[in-house]
């Protein structure tokens, strides 16, 4: 998140509209309601039948159902004031059908009778029905099993509901106590959590019910000049994770700078802000960079948003096939790429995989919003394009058998479509840290944290700037940059990268809020890597004047 977001939503009266289930019927609760149970499995059973016989009985040849439960919290700080507590619950279900060969969807709030859902599933019969005469060519879903009656709960040591609301509030006062402390001017901080209640049922014979959790912590802090009035901020490292309040754990130093880590045990807020403070203050007197080619080391703070927007997004199948073109459009990875068995997406140190299995992460469920089990693929193997991310409805399109499990929604009043897995960089096979990839570059620099990016409609030609620079010369860190940014294109980034670190430097990092689709929808996503190395990258100064 940009500090331009972060302040919009620090400054909303109700910032529920960002978080997954905002569109429909959101209702302000108490914290208390947040603990209180949802519908017991056995009554969602009940309605699932009732929408699926109804559907059957109006000639539907397929039909899902899907009833969620979502519930929201977050806690809003600034300096020594809460700015707000917002707790938001949403409750529906949402039905979808094939029916002359044409899909239907219909949702209703609310619904706990079976003559609403049947109801429901009824009219969207009728809207398949409709759908069905303007249809160039029927829908063929891939074969899907059905998996009976089934459950998934995110392997979270401690609801984050649980924690009451003034833990979490002297934990933000003490953190942005900890920034002013340290030498920040201004300091906002942020606690959200979500928890995801789904239960989806289909004519293909599952009943699968879903408890998700996620977390990110998140601040950003401000230091001034008073001399000259400009100022420089620095925000959190932290990653969003599909995780409980366990999260909120300490974390061994980086030995290179001194940043706290985010291994995926966890992560030290307070370590987090103070070495925040003290880099914002840093970079008010940081040098500003030289532009020019440089071998850019990588850490996955940084890396993670490079891989969603030049990997994730492209490698999307029907951003490929020109079928969604929303949120920085379409793809130039063409399917005469992937056909050609040998494009060089990048060198052979880069194997990009896409994988919903795994634990903490964003993505992890045990099934998709189709009822498909989730799994792990390769996108990129050692270089070339092998892979995309495909639904029931595209699978056929690229010889796949199944689908790839990867079909979201993010509320039970949204459609579900084809979303990103969690997308990462295969960590390097040989023993490698950071600290001896830094000893062989000459002139280079370490990039930290996410910052502002700009990429093209076909997710090609792009800039990504950062959190932390620090100037690399002849095998050793010499000081700290300030108004870098790199540019590049994704074939040619992802051609340079010469290093990986091995497994014991990964990390996850993600996004809480992807935006995709028109109406849009917001999808959460976590993305893996080790530090990586990228040789002869062209860098400029953002700072001045052409």
């Amino acid at each position: 998140m940009n500090r331009r977001d972060f302040i919009q939503i620090a400054g909303l009266s109700t910032g529920a509209f960002m978080l997954p289930g905002f569109a429909a019927n959101v209702r302000t609760v108490s914290p208390e309601a947040l603990m209180e149970p949802g519908l017991d499995v056995a009554v969602k059973k009940r309605l699932a039948d009732a929408a699926l016989n109804a559907a059957k009985s109006k000639g539907a040849t397929y039909a899902d159902v899907r009833i969620g439960r979502y519930l929201n919290q977050f806690v809003i700080t600034r300096e020594d004031k809460v700015q707000n507590i917002v707790n938001t619950e949403s409750y529906g279900v949402g039905i979808r059908v094939i029916a002359n060969g044409c899909w239907g969807f219909a949702a209703v709030a609310d619904a706990k009778s079976d003559a609403q859902i049947a109801k429901a599933a009824e009219d969207a019969v009728a809207i398949a029905k409709a759908n069905s005469k303007l249809m160039k060519q029927p829908v063929e879903l891939a074969p899907q099993k059905g998996f009976g009656e089934v459950s998934w709960k995110a392997p979270i040591k401690k609801n984050a509901f649980e924690v009451p609301v003034k833990e979490k509030v002297d934990l933000l006062l003490d953190v942005n106590a900890a920034a002013m402390k340290n030498g920040a001017n201004y300091v906002n901080s942020i606690l959200f959590m979500v928890n995801e209640q789904k239960y989806f049922a289909s004519t293909d014979g599952s009943y699968i019910d879903q408890d998700i959790h996620r977390i990110w912590p998140n601040f950003t802090v401000t230091a001034i000049d008073p001399a000259s009035g400009k100022f420089q901020t620095r925000n959190s490292l932290s990653s969003p994770m599909g995780m409980g309040y366990d999260y909120l754990q300490v974390n061994p130093k980086d030995k290179v700078t001194g940043v706290t880590t985010r291994y995926n045990m966890g992560y030290d807020m307070l370590e987090d802000i103070t070495a925040g403070a003290q880099q914002a203050k840093m970079k008010l007197s940081a040098k500003s960079v030289e532009a020019g080619k440089y071998d850019l080391i990588l850490d996955p703070s940084h890396l993670w948003l490079t891989i969603h927007e030049s990997v994730g997004h492209p490698l999307e199948l029907d951003r490929v096939l020109g079928y969604e073109a929303n949120f920085a459009g379409t793809s130039f990875a063409t399917l005469d790429k992937w056909q050609s068995k040998n494009f060089k997406y990048g060198s052979d140190k880069v194997t990009l995989i896409a994988d919903k299995t795994q634990v903490g992460s964003l993505g992890a469920v045990g099934w998709d919003d189709e009822g498909v089990n989730t799994k792990k693929w390769d996108l990129v193997k050692d270089g070339v394009l092998v892979n995309y991310q495909a639904i029931r409805d595209q699978a056929k399109i690229i010889g796949e058998k199944e689908s790839h499990g990867c079909c979201y929604a993010d509320s039970w009043s949204s459609v579900q479509f084809q979303r990103m897995a969690n997308v990462s960089l295969a960590s390097g096979k040989t023993p490698l840290s950071v600290e001896d990839m830094i000893k062989d570059v000459k002139k280079g620099i370490y990039i930290i944290g996410d910052g502002s990016f700009s990429i093209d409609q076909q997710r090609y030609n792009f800039q990504f700037g950062g959190q932390l620079f620090y100037e690399i010369k002849d095998g050793k860190i010499v000081g700290m940059l300030k108004d870098v940014a790199y540019q590049s294109n994704t074939q040619e980034f992802w051609n340079s990268c010469v290093q990986v670190c091995d497994e014991r430097d990964y990390r996850l990092g993600g996004s809480f809020f992807d935006g995709k689709g028109q109406p849009s929808q917001s999808s959460a996503v976590s993305h893996g890597s080790s530090t990586a190395r990228f040789a002869g990258v062209n860098v400029i100064n953002t700072a001045r004047k052409i």
